[in-house]
């Protein structure tokens, strides 16, 4: 299983890194987690330069695709060149968005009237391309999920494991991850958010 994480120029650390070790709890022949560009090298929004594992094109054929957030995003919803080079279908993959990849989102069309998180920075620029909004950490719709918040990123990373792997592969991705001295408390209110969006 591939999970791409789609990682531009000016992305946030916490987003697209956070997401990256949490999925990589799960230790599989087949399961691959790439922070996915569109140029060999991306630099954060603090600076820090990565290196592509894999690039755009490659999240089409990926499990399940991550789309993280930074500081350029609005340059990327408005570049056609960019925006062309995305192609996810909710039909074959799981699909995450967090904070301004929400946006993202949004504009490719992906939400359609279904509500979603974003931060509070990007909430205007998500209702101004129609969608609504909600003051929660988490919402999933079938196979798309958006979260709000940097520290939602777990969030989104457990589900895409829950659904792939089952709940109890998820609880224990994040269980690792968690403070010591509140990780079952952590594991609990994590899930208080993302259970109700679990298939039955």
């Amino acid at each position: 299983m591939h999970i791409a994480i789609l990682t531009f120029d000016g992305f946030n650390e916490l987003d697209s890194l956070i997401a990256l070790g949490v999925l990589n709890r799960i230790k599989k022949p087949g399961w691959r987690v790439t922070l996915c560009c569109p140029t060999p090298e991306v630099t954060s929004m603090n600076g820090v330069t990565v290196r592509a594992q894999s690039l755009l094109e490659e999240a089409r054929s990926a499990e399940a695709v991550v789309v993280g957030s930074g500081v350029r995003t609005r340059e990327v919803v408005e570049s056609p060149e960019l925006m062309e080079r995305l192609a996810m279908d909710p039909g074959r993959q799981l699909i995450a968005a967090q904070c301004s990849g929400t946006l993202i989102l949004a504009r490719l069309g992906l939400l359609g009237s279904v509500p979603a998180c974003t931060d509070l920075t990007t909430k205007p620029w998500v209702q101004a391309a129609g969608v609504e909004v909600l003051n929660q950490p988490f919402f999933a719709s079938g196979n798309v999920a958006t979260a709000g918040g940097c520290f939602a990123s777990p969030y989104l990373a457990a589900w895409i494991i829950a659904r792939s792997e089952g709940r109890e592969a998820a609880e224990a991705a994040l269980h690792y991850v968690a403070p010591v001295g509140e990780k079952e408390a952590y594991v609990t209110n994590a899930f208080r958010y993302i259970a109700p969006y679990l298939p039955k």
